[in-house]
């Protein structure tokens, strides 16, 4: 195999003669182009997640009154994880089905440089927009709910990339089982509300939740934005098993992806949808 081809088995390859830097450029410019062409869908889908933060938020106060501002710190973290994972997870899980419908599967499986190398590009800058995206809600919570909480870039990027690489190894799992088996909206619908027991989880009472995906992350950005815990401030050990955790998930996920991806490739399904 002479440099710069692919591998049929869709395991990322080294390009000596090529740079990734073209190929980030065109998934990032793919997906921008894609938020500002639909303006409706990209704006619902921030103000979807913003009107379940009102509704938890103003009926909690009609329920609840004073005692919700005990929990306020918690909700506000909650949703900009939540915002994180989903917006991680779907830009894998789904880009797959997406990818099917329009009919460019193929393509991405012919990429010199491999298949696996573009779905983790597309993984990369989906984290990247994830964050854009949990941000502006982020700021958008304490505005309205009039609680600002610590927000160090130093501390809580890491903690939440952290938390999110666990999702995207989720991501890569059904990413490969939409490969293999096509239609999964239900679960993918499923798996995504499987993330707020998760985020909400009380991982401070009980250990072994820290063995869990996207807990423990959440647990620890919850502590550093509430409380002002810097990042080289936490426990050695709770960063080493978060970042453990967060790994052994990613590559976890990413091999089931690889193993799917195969199978796809040997049995001929990538032409059927």
């Amino acid at each position: 195999m002479s440099d710069g081809t692919r591998r049929d088995s869709g395991v990322p390859v080294s390009i000596p003669d090529s740079s990734i830097f073209p190929l980030l450029w065109v998934v990032a410019r793919k997906q921008v182009v894609l938020l500002l062409r639909y303006p409706l869908s990209t704006l619902s889908r921030f103000l979807t997640m913003l009107i379940f933060f009102l509704v938890v938020f103003f009926g909690g106060q009609a329920v609840a009154g004073p005692a919700i501002t005990d929990t306020l710190d918690g909700i506000i973290v909650g949703f900009f994880l939540f915002t994180l994972a989903i917006t991680a997870y779907s830009g894998l899980a789904w880009n797959v089905t997406r990818e099917a419908q329009w009919g460019t599967l193929e393509r991405l499986f012919m990429s010199p440089y491999g298949f696996g190398t573009v779905m983790g590009v597309k993984a990369a800058i989906n984290v990247c927009l994830s964050f854009l995206w949990g941000a502006a809600l982020l700021f958008a919570m304490m505005g309205i709910s009039g609680r600002w909480l610590t927000f160090d870039v130093v501390t809580v990027v890491p903690l939440a990339a952290l938390t999110v690489a666990s999702v995207i190894g989720i991501g890569f799992c059904f990413a490969g089982l939409a490969l293999v088996y096509k239609r999964l909206e239900n679960l993918f619908q499923l798996v995504q509300f499987g993330f707020v027991p998760l985020i909400a989880a009380p991982v401070g009472g009980l250990e072994w939740l820290k063995l869990f995906p996207v807990a423990h992350g959440s647990y620890l950005t919850r502590v550093a934005m509430s409380d002002g815990v810097r990042l080289w401030e936490l426990p050695a050990s709770e960063l080493a098993i978060l970042t453990v955790v967060s790994v052994a998930y990613l590559l976890a996920g990413y091999y089931c992806f690889v193993l799917a991806s195969r199978k796809a490739r040997r049995e001929g399904l990538l032409g059927h949808y």
